[in-house]
C-alpha cells in the first residue's frame, strides 16, 4: 500500500490565482474614480472649494475692513521685490501713492507720484481691522496684508475709497449664500415634484404638467423686476433677501421638475419598481428607496449646473438694483459703479467683481461637465 505523506508539499502549477487588486467598490467610489480622470473636473471640484472657504471666512482672507474709505478711485497697488535702489529683497512690498512738492505746469496741482521712502510691507496672517468670526469670535488676523495695518489696495477702491478685493470678498458671501439657497429650494420642490408627478401619472400628471408649463411660460426677466419692485426702499434688507430669494426659487423649480419627471417616467416602468409594486410596497417606500436614489445622479449633476445660473442673474439685478440694498454687499451690487463708460474707461479695475463671477461659473460648470461625464456611464 502507499503511505501518504502529509508533510509533503503540494505540486505546483503554473497557472496560479490571483487576486482582485481591486475590492468592491460602491457607486460613489466609482464615480470618484471617473471624476479623478477628468482635469476640468477637478480644477472646477478645486475652485468651488477655495470659494465656499472664501465665504465662510471673508472676514479673515479680506486684508481691510469692507467699509473703510480712503483715496477715492485710487488705482491697484502692485506687489513688488525690489526696494527703491532697485535691489531684489525677499518680503514683498507695496508703494502707495503721495503728492509730490512739484506743481503740475497747466493745472498748478501737486504731481502725485510712487513714494518710494516709505514702503508697506507685506506678510501672511498679520493684524488689521477687528471683525468678528462667524459673528462671534472676535478676531482681527488677516490672511494677507501690510505688517503696519496700513491701507494696502491690491484692486483699486471705488468712488467712496472703498478697497475693492475685500468688498469683493465679502460679496462672495452674500453671492454664493443666495445662489446655494435659491438651488436648494429649488432642488427640494422641483425634485419632489417631477417624481410625484412622474411616478403616479395619469390625470394627476397631465394637470400638474400643465401647471408647470404655465410657470415656465412667464416671462422670468420682466417678472423679477415687477415683483421685486413692489418691496419699499426702506425695507429690512433681510427682508429684502428673502423675497429676492423667494422669487428666484418660485420660478426656477419648473425646469428642474420637468427633468426629474422624465428620469421617473422611464424608472417606474423598470422589473425591480414593478416587482415592489406586486408584493405590495407603498408608494412612498417605491418613490424614496427605488426611483429617489436614482434620479439622484442627474440632481447632483443639475444642480451644479444651475448654481452659475443664479449667480449670473443675481449679478444682473444687483447691477439693476433690485437684489441686494446696502449696506449689504454682494457682486451685483458692487458692479453698479461701473454704470457709465466714463467710469469704466477711466478706472477699469471698477470691473474686478466681473473676474470673481466668471472664475465662479467657470468653476461650477467644470464641475458639473465632470460629474456628468463620470455619472453617464452607470
Amino acid at each position: 500500500m502507499l503511505a501518504f505523506d502529509s508533510s509533503a508539499t503540494p505540486p505546483t502549477t503554473d497557472i496560479e490565482t490571483k487576486k482582485p487588486s481591486r475590492g468592491h467598490e460602491s457607486y460613489i467610489a466609482l464615480v470618484w474614480r471617473r471624476l479623478r480622470r477628468s482635469w476640468t473636473g477637478m480644477a472646477g471640484l478645486v475652485l468651488v472649494v477655495l470659494l465656499i472657504l472664501m465665504a465662510i471666512f471673508a472676514d479673515f482672507f479680506a486684508p481691510m475692513d469692507p467699509k473703510a474709505t480712503d483715496v477715492g478711485f485710487a488705482p491697484p497697488q502692485v506687489m513688488s521685490f525690489h526696494d527703491k535702489d532697485g535691489n531684489f529683497v525677499f518680503q514683498p512690498r507695496v508703494y502707495a501713492l503721495s503728492d509730490s512738492e512739484e506743481l503740475d505746469p497747466v493745472t498748478f496741482q501737486p504731481i502725485v507720484g510712487i513714494d518710494y521712502d516709505n514702503p508697506r510691507l507685506l506678510s501672511f496672517f498679520v493684524k488689521g481691522a477687528e471683525y468678528r468670526l462667524f459673528g462671534l469670535i472676535p478676531a482681527n488676523r488677516h490672511f494677507f496684508g501690510s505688517t503696519d495695518g496700513q491701507p494696502v489696495h491690491f484692486l483699486g477702491t471705488d468712488k467712496f475709497g472703498r478697497d475693492v478685493l475685500s468688498r469683493a470678498i465679502i460679496g462672495s458671501r452674500i453671492s454664493l449664500t443666495i445662489a446655494l439657497t435659491v438651488v436648494f429650494i429649488v432642488t427640494i420642490i422641483g425634485t419632489t415634484v417631477g417624481m410625484v408627478s412622474g411616478y403616479f401619472g395619469g390625470t394627476f400628471d397631465v394637470w400638474l404638467q400643465r401647471f408647470v408649463d404655465l410657470v415656465l411660460a412667464f416671462p422670468q426677466l420682466p417678472l423679477y423686476l415687477a415683483l421685486t419692485s413692489l418691496i419699499p426702499v426702506t425695507a429690512p434688507t433681510n427682508v429684502f433677501l428673502a423675497f429676492v430669494i423667494a422669487v428666484m426659487s418660485a420660478l426656477g423649480w419648473a425646469q428642474m421638475s420637468r427633468e426629474v419627471r422624465g428620469k421617473t417616467l422611464a424608472l417606474a416602468r423598470i422589473d425591480y419598481v414593478r416587482a415592489a409594486m406586486a408584493v405590495g410596497a407603498t408608494d412612498t417606500r417605491i418613490i424614496m428607496q427605488h426611483i429617489f436614489p436614482n434620479v439622484m445622479s442627474h440632481v447632483i449633476v443639475a444642480v451644479t449646473l444651475h448654481i452659475p445660473s443664479v449667480v449670473l442673474l443675481e449679478s444682473f439685478l444687483g447691477f439693476l438694483g433690485f437684489a441686494v440694498k446696502p449696506p449689504l454687499i454682494s457682486w451685483g451690487l458692487m458692479l453698479q459703479d461701473t454704470a457709465t463708460y466714463s467710469v469704466i474707461g477711466s478706472y477699469p479695475w471698477i470691473l474686478a467683481p466681473v473676474g470673481f463671477v466668471l472664475v465662479t461659473v467657470f468653476a461650477f460648470n467644470a464641475l458639473g461637465d465632470g460629474l456628468r461625464d463620470a455619472v453617464d456611464p452607470y
